[in-house]
């Protein structure tokens, strides 16, 4: 077991592990810290504790010390650094000719490194920006390609719901997003109502996706022939949130609203069913081509 504690470099950004030494650290507060890309500064999310060493990432870096008055006020000069340094690199795109976007801009704590991240179509050739802005700002200059979520988390929003973009506001990392998500739930497939401001599938699907999946088990699946108090019929829809299902009635074509309990799979379904589990069963018992022959071969030795 290692001691760690939790730093976050961006609000709702990814959690990093540190060792925090003799240091006693508690949320919220701020610290500066060594990292890959040089000394940076980062809040406390996650308090000291103990974890398994397979979770960490090593090597392990450390704290330097609590912020002083002296980094929070160096925090805020490179804030304002990054605002000049923004409109900049702005102009020296529009100069260059270049079909990207900038879309935020990072110093490192003690200035050593400026990242700026872009979006674009495709691969962008921008080594004559990059030595202009070495020579205006005369320290390491990278230029990173992001994608359009990350681009939305970085500058922020109000999504359809009114609220706040949860990628900005709470959520450390992308969960991959299908259609299939959407179909589970019922919802509308029209691209402009499932998808985010960032033009993706919206993140939100998939916080109920796993409970439609726990729900829609319990429901016979559509297609699925039934005997209802009137009759047979066949499941043509599941409503999870009403706990009903729509079955088409095999006489009139009617749609009739049933609950679970009132429908009983067909007789010839079960059966069905049951054959496929027996065909399986001798599928799976069956010998393989290769035992055949070398059992053949040893009855025509015996012989």
């Amino acid at each position: 077991m290692i001691r760690v504690v939790g730093i976050r470099f961006k609000s709702a950004g990814k959690i990093y592990y540190f060792d925090p030494g003799d240091i006693d650290l508690r949320i919220d507060e701020i610290v500066i810290l060594e990292t890959t890309r040089g000394i940076e500064s980062g809040q406390v999310v996650v308090e000291p504790k103990m974890v398994e060493e397979e979770k960490i990432v090593a090597p392990l870096k450390k704290i330097i010390r609590k912020a002083t008055p002296v980094d929070l006020k160096q925090i805020e000069i490179n804030k304002n650094k990054e605002k000049e340094a923004y409109k900049v690199c702005a102009k020296k795109i529009e100069e260059h000719g270049l079909p990207m976007k900038l879309v935020d801009v990072e110093f490192t704590f003690d200035a050593n490194k400026i990242i700026f991240y872009f979006t674009a179509d495709g691969r962008i050739d921008f080594r004559d920006l990059v030595k202009d802005l070495a020579a205006i700002f005369r320290t390491r200059i990278e230029l990173r390609q992001i994608g359009v979520r990350d681009e939305a988390k970085m500058l922020g929003g109000l999504g359809t719901c009114g609220r706040a973009l949860c990628c900005a506001t709470f959520l450390g990392e992308f969960d991959p997003v299908s259609i299939r998500m959407a179909k589970e739930q019922n919802l509308s497939l029209n691209p402009t109502k499932i998808s985010g401001i960032c033009g993706r599938l919206m993140c939100c699907l998939k916080y109920e996706s796993e409970a439609y999946e726990t729900e829609k088990a319990a429901f016979p699946p559509e297609g699925t022939p039934v005997i209802t108090p009137v009759g047979e019929g066949k499941v043509v829809s599941v409503n999870i949130l009403k706990k009903n299902l729509m079955v088409e009635m095999k006489e009139s074509r009617q749609l009739v609203e049933f609950t679970p309990d009132e429908l009983q799979i067909c007789p010839r379904e079960k059966c069905k069913e049951k054959c496929k589990e027996k065909c399986l069963e001798k599928r799976d018992k069956k010998p393989q081509k290769n035992s055949r022959n070398c059992e053949s071969e040893e009855k025509g030795e015996d012989l």
